[in-house]
């Protein structure tokens, strides 16, 4: 197997304020580190069919040609419009479909002349990925890029292989696989520092026959999440298109790519819940359509779609359940046929994000520290009803149990208590009036290094 770049499990790792320490767990490497750290994303999705007046659908759109590609005409495009919208939701990073399953190319590329030199919008001078990174480094998001291969309507390619039959078919797939990796380049080299790679369905592997596209993105994107491919996922599907993930959930896992599980049913719970005792530094990604009620599931725009935005109440769940239990949360975002958000969208986009800093931005009381025991005083005796508990996952996850108990009545009454903390864990119990948490550590494969423990208390939660 050529070009596999593993994720070192077991090393002499130095670093600033610890002792030189043999860790025989999986640490992450520092996009991994970043990945995780930013907790909320977005991905913006835009393509050709956004402009047909049509109800998606995917599997004709993976096999039939756009029609006509000159509808592409987004004459109020505003990019800027867009990321202000992931930042008011609290986003610390958007993705962009680059291509998608119909083919089409959102920038002005040298490889693949179906892309935006082929419209006639700005007169085939426009670049949707250059605007959407100038307006990400405007408003301080980390830019990151979706890149569709595996599906190709207009070249013929599905699951990563062009039409055809004998000779025909290898020159086609040989063109094919070399345009992608030229594509991979563009992308990797014209737009600066990337967060994030998206390989939409996974990128296969080259020794299948699909293109190469690893090493490119390892030589020119080194600080870029990486996902994914058959030689590595940097980070895994959280097993849903839910944007939750279920309780544990652990940020390692078996397999050095996340494909794991003798089964389809035990895949399927391996990328829900981890494996604690996993070698490989692999943590969950929980996404979800912002359109995702009233039976729809859209990551697109469509006509007809205004009143399927997720309620509010449902996205803090969803944050609780994906943020809460160790999961990065990425919402999909629709921008429509004008180039700009639907008006609906941002202002939800706004309150989600106002309601999660209402909640979280200052916590009544907070400590950190290392070991089995950790007492939070408070400032006087007051109603708490959440704790927010983060590791300090450069080192890994460590902690395997643990409760939380409040002092009431001039004793230790028990609030919560868990498995998995990792970046962050949200816990929510009944309220009690106290001025010490004491979070305890039952279960441990090392010293438990804690870098947060908070508690809030949140009037109608």
């Amino acid at each position: 197997m050529k070009n596999v770049f593993l994720i070192i499990f077991s090393a002499f790792i130095i670093i600033p304020g610890y002792s030189q320490i043999e860790y025989p767990y999986p640490l992450p490497n520092k996009q991994q580190l970043a990945w995780q750290e930013a907790e909320l994303g977005v991905v913006f999705h835009y393509d050709l069919h956004v402009f047909d007046g049509k109800r998606y659908g995917q599997g004709n759109n993976r096999i039939s040609p756009f029609p006509d590609y000159q509808l592409f005409n987004p004459e109020n495009l505003d990019t800027d419009q867009w990321v202000k919208a992931a930042k008011d939701a609290g986003a610390k990073f958007a993705i962009l479909t680059a291509t998608h399953e119909t083919g089409f190319a959102l920038y002005q590329s040298e490889v693949n002349p179906y892309c935006l030199k082929a419209v006639k919008w700005r007169d085939g001078k426009g670049d949707v990925i250059r605007d959407f990174v100038n307006s990400c480094r405007k408003y301080g998001l980390k830019p990151g890029i979706y890149i569709g291969i595996r599906w190709d309507s207009f070249f013929g390619v599905h699951n990563f292989k062009v039409n055809g039959e004998g000779e025909f078919q290898l020159k086609r797939q040989e063109y094919y696989n070399k345009m992608v990796e030229g594509m991979v380049t563009e992308l990797c080299t014209n737009y600066g520092e990337l967060f994030e790679i998206w390989f939409d369905g996974g990128a296969d592997h080259p020794d299948n026959g699909a293109p190469d596209v690893l090493p490119i993105v390892k030589q020119y994107q080194p600080n870029c999440l990486f996902y994914h491919n058959l030689q590595l996922a940097e980070a895994r599907w959280g097993g849903s298109e839910s944007g939750t993930v279920p309780y544990p959930c652990w940020a390692t896992f078996p397999n050095f790519y996340s494909h794991a599980g003798d089964t389809h049913k035990e895949h399927i719970e391996l990328l829900k819940h981890g494996d604690p005792n996993g070698k490989y530094w692999m943590p969950a990604m929980s996404d979800a359509p912002l359109r995702g009620i009233n039976g729809r599931h859209e990551w697109f725009w469509e006509p007809g779609d205004e009143e399927n935005i997720y309620p509010l109440a449902s996205l803090v769940d969803m944050y609780y359940k994906s943020v809460g239990r160790n999961s990065t949360l990425i919402l999909g975002l629709t921008p429509n046929p004008q180039g700009l958000m639907p008006q609906g969208d941002v202002l939800r986009l706004k309150e989600f994000g106002d309601e999660i800093n209402a909640r979280f931005s200052v916590p009544i009381a907070s400590v950190s520290g290392e070991g089995d025991e950790i007492i939070l005083k408070l400032s006087k005796k007051q109603a708490v009803n959440h704790i927010i508990i983060q590791e300090d996952i450069k080192l890994g996850e460590r902690v395997r149990e643990y409760k939380v108990e409040a002092l009431s009545g001039g004793k230790w009454q028990l609030l919560c208590k868990g498995k998995s903390i990792g970046n962050k864990r949200i816990q929510q119990f009944n309220p009690v009036r106290t001025n010490k948490l004491k979070l305890t550590i039952t279960g441990s494969v090392s010293s438990p290094v804690i870098k947060s423990f908070n508690t809030y208390f949140i009037e109608n939660p």
